[in-house]
């Protein structure tokens, strides 16, 4: 497995991404979608993880309209206070538009088998559900995404297998938007919803306020075999 910083061109411009690379060459892709803060250590470990277990793992730098090449460590409060700022600013639209570059270069990518799925957090939790509603990927799996509720009109529109992770007691998708995600999606045969009583927002996120091992290693296993399912078939 190896690790390096790419270029990925678009239309309206060239924006850079982290890409590990299985050890074999060749298997499905993954795309990794950031939370606000950027593509830090945490994003490229993620990255570097699905690469071990023979993913080419792609994790674009959505932020780069605003202020290429951004990588906070959410440890102080000026990270946080700069996360908001970039996220306020964030256009979901044209994230979804370099989700989709980065899709078709993932494909593109030699050894490719051509499947490719995304995972995402936060941010990118959202933006994993709207590309499993607006884009050709193969698979789709949110964790703890923020916002969701407010795009539920795009539900009709899912055509490939979601998996969403939910915190019960997340501080940012309060139990009535967690009601209403459940309303829209429960009976769509391409969703798979799983709640996880008592967790908070980031509950994965190792090294965090409100990471949870238990949960984490469930709702990561459930992932990994949910995507082997739906990548390597």
């Amino acid at each position: 497995m190896s690790g390096q910083d790419i270029t990925i061109a678009s239309k309206d411009g060239n924006f850079s991404g982290y890409l590990a690379t299985p050890a074999g060459g060749r298997g499905p892709g993954v795309l990794v979608i950031q939370e606000i803060f950027g593509i830090n250590a945490n994003i490229r470990a993620i990255a570097d993880n699905l690469a071990t277990r023979g993913y080419f793992a792609l994790a674009p730098d959505l932020f780069w309209r605003q202020e290429p090449g951004i990588q906070l460590t959410p440890n102080t409060q000026a990270a946080w206070d700069k996360a908001f700022e970039l996220y306020r600013n964030f256009n979901v639209d044209k994230g979804v538009e370099d989700l989709i570059t980065s899709l078709d270069h993932l494909r593109a990518l030699p050894g490719s088998s051509g499947k490719v799925g995304c995972q995402g957090y936060c941010l990118g939790g959202l933006l994993a559900y709207l590309m499993a509603a607006r884009s050709d990927v193969d698979a789709a799996v949110g964790y703890h995404g923020v916002g969701i509720d407010s795009k539920l009109s795009e539900a009709k529109h899912i055509h490939c297998p979601l998996m969403l992770h939910i915190a019960s007691a997340d501080a940012f998708v309060d139990t009535k938007a967690q009601a209403a995600i459940h309303a829209a999606l429960n009976t769509n045969p391409y969703v798979i919803l799983h709640d996880y009583a008592g967790a908070d927002h980031a509950f994965t996120r190792e090294g965090g306020d409100h990471y949870n091992k238990k949960q984490a290693d469930l709702a990561n296993q459930r992932t990994a075999e949910f995507l082997a399912g739906n990548l390597k078939g």
